[in-house]
């Protein structure tokens, strides 16, 4: 159907996430430090959003768009305000601003900042259908290899949602959490980083076998980190 929704001009954009916090429907998210229109189906076209961007980088425009699904939306909205695990206050999904330029522009005092661009990482107190996982390439890994390989936000981490875990501490099957992402949101690109050692092959499985049950074609790659900390592939 042709109707009014949000256009978001990202050369404008900031990437402050205000306009995130500003639609109530849930229909923004910032992604790789620009605000992303997520899910059409959640745009009302009332345009909370618009005054709230500080740089103009949001308006209307008529288009081809999806109805707006209110039910969804409530839908939406229950999940997030269900209990949380374990009642923790810190498992509450949350995407991370960060300012274009943050890192290299650091100060002396911090060198090397978080690349860290949403909260939790646990795979297993994610929940699938968060928000910041549309149009996310996104990092499975292994717990340890953050560890290990000493430029690990740089290198992996840095404009990817991170995910880790341990499938032998864990002692559970990530397969269907993966696969929950996976088939529910426009994942992008999946990269899996693992120890060289035997119990992370779990990971490695959870994740393959996720991609094949999600039916969808998806760029993906396996990286290996020695207990040394060097990359084997």
């Amino acid at each position: 159907m042709i109707r009014k929704i949000i256009k978001i001009d990202e050369e404008k954009c900031n990437g402050c996430g205000i306009c995130a916090d500003a639609c109530h429907e849930g229909a923004i998210g910032i992604i790789d430090g620009k605000a992303k229109l997520l899910r059409e189906d959640y745009c009302d076209g009332l345009g909370d959003c618009l005054p709230a961007c500080p740089t103009g980088a949001i308006t209307f425009e008529e288009r081809e768009a999806l109805a707006y699904n209110e039910q969804a939306v409530n839908e939406a909205k229950k999940k997030a305000a269900s209990p949380l695990p374990c009642g923790c206050p810190g498992t509450k999904a949350k995407a991370i601003s960060r300012t274009p330029g943050e890192a290299e522009n650091a100060s002396a005092a911090s060198r090397n900042p978080s690349r860290l661009s949403q909260w939790p990482v646990q795979i297993k107190l994610v929940a699938p259908n968060a928000s910041y996982f549309n149009g996310a390439n996104l990092l499975i890994a292994a717990d340890c290899t953050a560890y290990a390989y000493g430029n690990f936000h740089n290198d992996f981490i840095k404009n990817k949602i991170c995910i880790v875990g341990c499938p032998k501490l864990d002692m559970e099957d990530y397969t269907e959490k993966l696969t929950a992402i996976i088939s529910g949101n426009d994942i992008k690109s999946v990269t899996v980083v693992r120890m060289e050692v035997p119990c992370c092959g779990g990971i490695e499985n959870a994740a393959r076998q996720a991609l094949q049950k999600s039916g969808k074609f998806i760029p993906w790659q396996i990286v290996t980190i020695s207990i040394d900390g060097e990359i084997l592939e």
